[in-house]
């Protein structure tokens, strides 16, 4: 006999306590104030386990908010030991994560290969990609916003955690760069899409809103965050030796990086158009949030007239060339395959609306967020440490990558980011009061980092 399911007012009650402490959850530190149950699929029903994909709408703080959650229902938890179970210790059926079932990931795979339509839930393949064979996957650990599962050694599928109405830029953008052909991204191999969701604001294909990615999984590809604290990890080691010296010297690997990140801006920009906004528009934004950053922190108080001038330069520069970006690339988001480097995670900061991502804006959003990483990889192990000669190498080891990517971009694109003046200044600055902002609220040891950033930025000439 299969597991019956769980009534939807038990499943409301476990689902209040168990999302504010899942690491994917948006809304944490924050009054979760009414959970629902929008839908409620079943993906498998086996005669041990039942797997069901829920979209549960809660309010954080008086604003909604919509996640996707697959669970599983079984008389006991799988071998994971992670397997994060909403019902407490001896409960009988037991509910946890359905990315961590075996036969449940296995069933996303196979009603991909399929292309079903469940529910209101549309698998799709691209054309011409292969469909995959069945395989149980494999959850990714080191995701936060999302859940990615990988199969076999070539696929991986994306679970977008926290949703959105429309057609996720990831899927959007991956798909335009394939039509170029770019070799700096993952191919996409298919989606899954929510086909009937006609909710105020969606705007993507036939009212359909994006759930997950399935893409092209890169076996053995080193993460760019790990290699280049490796590197700086090294220097240090190695007090009688320059950075250029040292055998795991990064600053090719930078140059490589900045190649293929201009080459995917030059496909994006073919692919989806450019155009030009005011430069008094693009720091609009920048503006407020100054403004609410010096509101909470106020180490930046000192900081904020000068910041606000060297926006105001951007402001009075006039048009700038604009296309679809990133959006929020840094070394995290850059895989190091055998033969080149892959940029991943198309879809933008995910907890800002959909149509905001999908603004055009300047590649030099996408060159500040690598410049702002290499700094945190060269700093991030000196918080606490009063050692001036290792500042010293920490600085040598940032300027000569810095200098590597830009190199790098320029041998691609038409522009050297280091000859863009006021406006790459402008966004490098925009991402460091970011950081000071999310540092004061997570991680306050680690303020200085980027509240450094903040004065060396207005200190140049």
């Amino acid at each position: 006999m299969s597991i019956p399911p769980v009534d939807d007012d038990t499943m409301v009650t476990l689902l209040t306590e168990w999302l504010p402490g899942q690491r994917w959850f948006a809304g944490k530190g924050r009054r979760l104030s009414a959970v629902r149950i929008a839908r409620r699929v079943i993906l498998l029903d086996h005669e041990d386990v039942l797997v069901e994909h829920l979209l549960v709408d809660v309010e954080v703080d008086g604003r909604p908010q919509r996640y996707q959650v697959p669970l599983a229902t079984a008389e006991s938890l799988p071998d994971d030991r992670r397997a994060l179970p909403l019902t407490p210790e001896g409960a009988s059926p037991v509910v946890y994560d359905g990315l961590r079932d075996p036969r449940g990931t296995e069933s996303l795979v196979t009603h991909l290969a399929a292309q079903d339509h469940v529910g209101g839930l549309r698998f799709r393949l691209v054309e011409g990609a292969p469909a995959p064979e069945p395989a149980r996957g494999r959850l990714l650990e080191g995701e936060q916003s999302n859940s990615s599962l990988v199969f076999g050694d070539d696929l991986m599928v994306k679970v977008f955690r926290l949703v959105q109405p429309g057609l996720n830029p990831d899927v959007e953008l991956h798909a335009a760069l394939a039509g170029r052909e770019c070799p700096a991204v993952a191919s996409l191999r298919g989606w899954v899409e929510l086909e009937d969701d006609m909710a105020d604001g969606a705007d993507g294909a036939d009212g359909a809103t994006t759930l997950a990615m399935a893409q092209e999984f890169l076996a053995g590809a080193a993460d760019g965050w790990a290699m280049a604290t490796a590197s700086v990890r090294d220097l240090f080691a190695e007090a009688d030796l320059l950075a250029d010296e040292v055998g795991t010297d990064f600053a090719d690997e930078s140059r490589r990086l900045g190649a293929a990140v201009a080459q995917v801006h030059d496909d994006l920009a073919a692919a989806t158009g450019t155009t030009t906004r005011d430069g008094s528009e693009i720091v609009a934004g920048m503006r407020a949030r100054l403004d609410d950053a010096v509101a909470e922190v106020p180490a930046l108080d000192g900081f904020a007239d000068a910041a606000r001038a060297v926006f105001d330069e951007v402001a009075g520069s006039g048009p700038v060339p604009v296309h679809r970006v990133h959006g929020d690339l840094h070394l995290g988001q850059a895989l190091r395959a055998p033969d080149r480097w892959i940029i991943i995670d198309f879809e933008g900061e995910p907890s800002a609306p959909l149509a905001e991502r999908r603004v055009p804006d300047s590649p030099a959003r996408d060159v500040a967020g690598i410049l702002r990483s290499l700094d945190y990889a060269a700093q991030h192990t000196l918080v606490g440490v009063d050692d001036r000669q290792l500042r010293f190498r920490a600085r040598e080891w940032r300027d000569r990558n810095v200098d590597a990517f830009c190199a790098g971009y320029a041998e691609v694109s038409d522009s050297d980011p280091r000859e863009t003046g006021a406006l790459l200044r402008a966004y490098t600055l925009d991402k460091a009061v970011y950081e000071v902002v999310y540092e004061s609220r997570n991680r306050p040891s680690w303020m200085g980092v980027p509240l450094g950033a903040v004065e060396r930025i207005l200190a140049t000439d």
